[in-house]
């Protein structure tokens, strides 16, 4: 299984500031450690249906800024090939999850898939978790693994979005998922071959952060454990680098990380 996380995630992704940047972390945080896993289950776990994934995702929630599609669902009232035919149906529910799942009678149908009471309360297909699975499971259902297997963009958009809106943006982040890829792989070989472990940076996530972080701490310095590389982590490494003699980046290469194991 190829070890994408939160960090994969930033890697991929935009990145905001403000609020967005809030709303973007909090949902990445919440599906990090079950990404690799869920992804896993579908059978999302080769580089190229990784990638593929990532690069529809990406764009489909506007950058895991949101699992809820900005508009109020007005649009979709009184649309019976929805299945909307009750008053109120097209704000209730409107589209939600990473790729957006839309009408009564979708959230009906999902339903039965995931086990989830979602007819009765749609809102819950905007938890991050739930968004993640409703995302693999429409992956699955329009059978997108295939056009992946072939590296084939246009067809796997077809299948997301029934056209190709957003065709470059998606063209972008599926090249960047695959360069993400590519530096997770050649980490994974250069830890089996006794190498270095994985550079880590403000915004990391995982359980490399927290290896850094119980290293920090064992070297005396207070710092919260959370496997979560914000701005008190960066402070620490910053200190202990000033204090080690090294370049003071906040940074985690090679030569950080033998310090702090020496």
């Amino acid at each position: 299984m190829i070890p994408v996380d939160g960090n994969f995630i930033l890697s991929v992704a935009p990145r905001f500031s403000g609020n967005l940047a809030q709303a973007q972390m909090r949902i990445v945080g919440e599906i990090s450690a079950a990404f690799a896993p869920t992804l896993a289950h579908y059978q999302i776990n080769t580089r190229l249906r990784i990638a593929h994934f990532m690069g529809q995702v990406t764009h489909e929630c506007a950058g895991f800024r949101t699992t809820e599609e900005f508009a109020t669902g007005a649009a979709y009232e009184g649309r019976r090939d929805l299945g909307n035919t009750q008053r109120g149906d097209g704000r209730r529910y409107k589209g939600r999850g990473l790729i957006q799942l839309t009408g009564r009678a979708n959230y009906r149908s999902m339903a039965a898939r995931l086990n989830l009471p979602l007819e009765d309360n749609p809102e819950l297909a905007g938890d991050p978790l739930t968004s993640l699975r409703i995302a693999c499971e429409y992956w699955q259902m329009r059978n997108i693994n295939p056009a992946a297997d072939h590296d084939d963009l246009i067809r796997a958009t077809r299948l997301v979005n029934g056209g190709l809106n957003g065709l470059e943006d998606r063209r972008n982040y599926l090249q960047k998922a695959k360069t993400a890829i590519a530096a997770i792989e050649a980490i994974g070989i250069s830890q089996r071959q006794g190498g270095s472990t994985a550079a880590l940076r403000r915004g990391s996530f995982g359980d490399a952060v927290g290896e850094l972080q119980e290293l920090l701490a064992a070297k005396g310095v207070p710092l919260a454990i959370d496997r979560d590389f914000g701005p008190a982590t960066e402070l620490a490494v910053m200190n202990f680098q000033r204090a080690a003699g090294l370049v003071v980046d906040g940074i985690v290469g090679q030569q950080t990380w033998a310090a702090l194991r020496g």
